[in-house]
Order: C-alpha cells, then sequence, then structure tokens
C-alpha cells in the first residue's frame, strides 16, 4: 500500500517539476495523471494496488477539503472585496454546465440510444 502511495506522490512531483522546467500551459497535476496513466499501461501489475489506495482516497475525501476551507479562511480580504462576484460567476457557470450536461444527454439518448426514435416507449421516454 505504501508503494501505491509512493506511485502517486512521484507522479504528482514529476509532473511538477516537468510543469516547472518547461513551462508547458498544463497543471503539474494534470501532467502527472498522464505519467500515472503511462506507468499503469506499461506496469498493469500496479492496478489492484493502486485501485485499494484510491478507493480509501475517495471514501475519505471530505478529509481533504479542510486545508482548502482553511485556506478560503485566510483569504478574508479578498473574499470580501470579490465574493459576491465569484458566488455569481460560480452559480452561472454551475447552471450553465447542468443546461449543457442535460442537452448533450438528451441528444446521446436520441441519438444512440435503445431502438428506434419512433417506438411508442422510446418517443415516451423522451418526451
Amino acid at each position: 500500500m505504501l508503494a501505491a502511495i509512493a506511485l502517486l506522490m512521484t507522479c504528482q512531483l514529476m509532473g511538477e517539476v516537468i510543469h516547472r522546467v518547461t513551462g508547458l500551459p498544463l497543471p503539474g497535476s494534470v501532467i502527472g495523471l498522464v505519467l500515472l496513466l503511462g506507468w499503469l499501461a506499461l506496469v498493469p501489475r500496479e492496478r489492484p494496488t493502486l485501485k485499494a489506495v484510491t478507493a480509501w482516497l475517495t471514501a475519505h475525501l471530505s478529509i481533504m477539503f479542510v486545508p482548502a476551507a482553511v485556506g478560503l479562511i485566510d483569504e478574508g480580504e479578498p473574499l470580501s472585496r470579490y465574493g459576491i462576484g465569484i458566488l455569481a460567476a460560480t452559480a452561472v457557470s454551475t447552471l450553465l454546465t447542468m443546461v449543457v450536461t442535460a442537452l448533450v444527454f438528451r441528444w446521446a439518448v436520441t441519438r444512440f440510444g435503445p431502438g428506434d426514435a419512433g417506438d411508442k416507449e422510446g418517443g415516451e421516454a423522451m418526451s
């Protein structure tokens, strides 16, 4: 289990190093995920252990948000100055994301869904 955690941390660190050294316009964490994906493609025996570690991390994900919440508390002045704008932008972008997701889902169901679109059952499901 420690080896899997070390693999995750190493990929993260290498991604950050690559980002800083090369100046790629991708976050280091994304580069680290690509490195992890490459590693898992080359060494598939790592998958079961990594699956156990990531399941544990996902189950305890709420713990990961505590540092972020504490960081927000330290940013009182910028939040008081730009807080309304941040909330408005977050609400609008969330609403737009939900609408676009629903529209794409409806399109995908009508395009790739089971049965003919002219079926009585299929037609009722789309309404």
